[in-house]
Parts: C-alpha cells; structure tokens; sequence
C-alpha cells in the first residue's frame, strides 16, 4: 500500500514556504518603502537645510556606494549563514537608519543615514530576492522573477507616496514617516523571525566575504544585453530621487510633498504593472519591447520638460515605469534559467550590482554637472543613455540556451523517484528509477516544458531549499 505521508508533508511544506514567501515579499517591500521615503522630504531639506541639488546628487551617491560595496562582500553570505539571520540584520541596519534619519539638520546626517540605507538595502537586495525565490509557488510561471525583481519597485512606490501624504497633511513631517517605516521594519523582522528557513548552514561563511562576482556559464551569454537594462533603468531611478525633487518644484511649478511622492511612485509602481507583460514573452522579446517604450518613455518626459508640462511627463513617467517593469524582470528570468538554490544568492548580487552601478556613476557625473548644466539639460544626457542602451538591447538580446536540458532526465532517473517530462502538450512516457525500498517511491519530479525546471513533489531533503521553478527555455 503507499505511503501517503508524503501528500500530508507536502501540504505542510507548502503551507510554511508560503509564510516564507510572504514574509519575504513583505520584508523587501519595508526595506525599499524605508528607501523611498525620504524622496518627497528632499525639498523640505532643501528649503529648510539650504541643501543643494548636488548636495542631494551626493546622497543618492552614498547610499548607492554603499549598497555595491555591500553586495560585492555579503551578496553570497546568506548562502552560508542562512536567509533569515541575514534578512533580520539587514532590517535593523534600515531601522538605524531611520533613527538617523529623525534629526537631519546637516547634509552629513543625510548621507550618513542614506549610506546606511545603503548598507541594509544592498544585504537585503541579494537575501531576500533570493529567500522569494526560494519559496515561490510553482504557479503562475512568472511569479518568480516578476516578485524577485518588482518588489524593489512597489517598495520604494509606496514609501515616496506614504511619506509625500504624511508631510503634506500629517503631523511632524519630519519625523512622522520614519517612525511608521521603523514599525514596518520591526513587523518584518517578527514575521521572518517565525518563517521557515530554505538554506542549511553551512561552513565558509568567512570564506564568501572576499568579494567575488559570478553567474552560472550557461546564461554568460545574457549578461552584457542584461548589464545595459539595469545600467539605463536604475540611471532613471536615481535621477529621479535626485533631480525630480527640483524639476517639481522648479520646472512644473508645484510645491506639493504628495504630488512628488505620487511622481516618483509613478515610475517606480508602474514597473511592477508591467512586470508581468513580459511574462508572457520570451526573455529577448520582452526585453526588447521593454526598451522599446522606455526609450520612448525618456522621449515624452524630455518634451515635458521642454514644455512644463505635468500631465504629459506624468503619462511618460508611466509609461517608462512600465516599460522598465517588462525589460527588468524579462533580464531577471533569462539570468535565473536553470539556478540552483546555491546560485540565487551570487546572481542577484551580480544583477543589483549592475543595477546600483547605474545609478551610482551618473549620479556622480550628474552631480558634478549640476553647476553648469540645468536639469532639463541633464535629462537629456540619462535620455542618451536610454537610447544607447536600447539600441545594444534590440541588437543584441538573446535567450537562454536549451543545451544542457536534455541531459537532465537522465541525471534524475537515478535517484530512485518518477519523472515525468512533459513536451509541449503530449505527455513523454515515464522515466522511473529504482525505487524498491526508497523511502522516496511515492515521489515524482515533474519537468514542464511551459517554463520551468523541476520541482520536487514529496518531502524535501534536508539542506535542499526548495527547489523552485525558472525561466522558460527558449531556442534563441
């Protein structure tokens, strides 16, 4: 008779990775609410502190060093030391910095409370995209990658529109924004305090602190089309926390905190609408189209500027927003194709350190430019580097290659389970090992040819993770 303990442990597991999953997602969402939250304070700062814009440009720069200086030493140490301890302390250097944050009277105060942003978001960026990855369902295909890679985005959405509503009609808008994002935090620390952990502690955490950038061989290949998405979407990024502030206030002529929160939410949170439209595209189409409308995007804000007209560079801050949204997370999916639990952490570190990258080194040029140059002026050059960006992506985008998927079958059929290998929507016949005796014969792996790599349908090995759905495999 089977053993149908299994099916009663496979509900369970499923039920705690979701909790994991949750908590994952929320967790990321405070960390990056508590970055875009100090957006739609720059202009107070600059009213009340006499800060400059390259006084605001050279924050942007210090939290964005900070950030790749972290993922360059810790990106891999979740790998060793486990998901959760790295993901609570990333979320208490966010609260530091919140406490910082509460008495900014000096741009020193400023950069010191960003670098630690930096600091807490960067261990963050790599822990927990890959901590959501390792508990994402199987279904949808493309929750995987849209989640990983727009979390970010609705995060700092909803922090720049929190924080612009708090100081226009709150009380202390100073003050008010981080002390709701420090709850934030602090319930995000419970909630993956009682989570699952997805990675067994191993030796060599000490050994993962020399810095080390890397991802698997067989999506190399993805990586520079991916490098110019990350280097002119996340520029934008970080124009916009830097220059929008003054461009509101200065160029479409309003004042309003919340107008500035829902300005920048509006590139931030419409990535993650257009996130999943890509999912329904290979990787090098998706990544494409993406580029195609960001371009397009960059063309309508610079005739918005030229204008002074808010609605339309509104409407093109959407329709960049989205256009990001498709082109980030179709570069995520290619580059997970096929990762293993112990690749997760490496590869996200290498995609966020391209990412803040972009945002780092026109930040610094920016910043030096921003004495000499107007802002509109300056837009025009991140417009430069979106159409040069896009020009390398509608040329050069690729998808993954399928080389290595038909030796797969072969490997799993030695390990005492079923395998069911599904092409297209014909069914292949059963592939079985040996499973007399196994403890694991009421299991099966299931490879679909709709997406994704396999997924273990029984109880887990211990130190395995989940082993949790990829990118669909496309013939380039």
């Amino acid at each position: 008779m089977q053993n149908v303990a299994p099916a009663i442990n496979l509900r369970r597991r499923d039920r705690t990775l979701q909790l994991a999953f949750v908590s994952a997602v929320v967790s990321l969402v405070a960390v990056f609410a508590a970055v875009g939250s100090t957006i739609p304070l720059f202009n107070i700062y600059r009213a009340e502190e006499g800060f400059t814009n390259a006084d605001i440009s050279l924050t942007v720069v210090a939290y964005s060093a900070a950030t790749l200086s972290t993922l360059l030493v810790l990106g891999r140490l979740s790998n060793y030391v486990g998901r959760r301890p790295t993901a609570i302390a990333s979320l208490g250097l966010l609260v530091l910095a919140c406490l910082l944050l509460l008495n900014v009277h000096h741009i020193g105060i400023l950069i010191a409370g960003r670098l630690l942003m930096g600091l807490g978001a960067g261990l963050a960026s790599s822990t927990l995209t890959s901590y959501i990855v390792d508990s994402a369902p199987a279904r949808p295909t493309w929750l995987a990658s849209v989640a990983s890679s727009q979390t970010v985005m609705l995060g700092l959405a909803v922090g720049a529109i929190a924080s612009g509503a708090l100081v226009q009609f709150g009380p202390w808008p100073r003050d008010l924004i981080y002390l709701v994002v420090i709850s934030l935090l602090l319930l995000s620390a419970a909630l993956v305090a009682i989570s699952p952990e997805t990675v067994t502690p191993t030796p060599g955490g000490w050994r993962s602190l020399r810095p080390s950038v890397r991802v698997p061989v067989r999506v190399r290949h993805l990586l520079p089309v991916a490098a110019a998405v990350f280097l002119a979407t996340w520029a934008t990024g970080a124009f916009y926390q830097a220059f929008v502030p003054a461009l509101v206030a200065d160029q479409l002529h309003t004042k309003n905190s919340l107008v500035l929160g829902l300005v920048f939410a509006a590139y931030m949170g419409s990535s993650a609408l257009g996130a999943p439209v890509g999912g329904r595209f290979p990787p090098a189409t998706a990544q494409r189209i993406g580029m195609i409308a960001f371009l397009a995007g960059w063309i309508g804000l610079i005739t918005a500027l030229t204008t002074g007209a808010l609605p339309l560079f509104i409407a093109a801050t959407v329709v960049a927003g989205a256009a990001q949204g498709i082109a980030i997370s179709a570069a995520i999916r290619g580059l997970l194709y096929g990762n293993t639990l112990r690749d997760r952490a490496p590869t996200f570190a290498v995609v966020y350190l391209l990412s803040y990258s972009g945002a780092t080194i026109p930040s610094l040029i920016s910043a030096q430019l921003s004495s000499i140059f107007s802002v509109p002026q300056i837009a025009r050059g991140y417009g430069g580097l979106a159409l040069v960006a896009t020009l390398f992506t509608v040329f050069g985008a690729r998808n993954p290659h399928t080389r290595n998927d038909k030796e797969q079958p072969e490997l799993l059929a030695t390990s005492g389970t079923e395998l069911r290998v599904l092409s297209g929507s014909k069914p292949l016949p059963s592939v079985r090992g040996p499973s007399a005796g196994s403890s694991r014969s009421s299991t099966s792996l299931v490879l679909d040819a709709d997406g994704f790599q396999p997924r273990l349908r029984g109880d887990r090995e211990p130190g395995l993770g989940s082993l949790e759905p990829q990118p669909a495999p496309v013939s380039p």
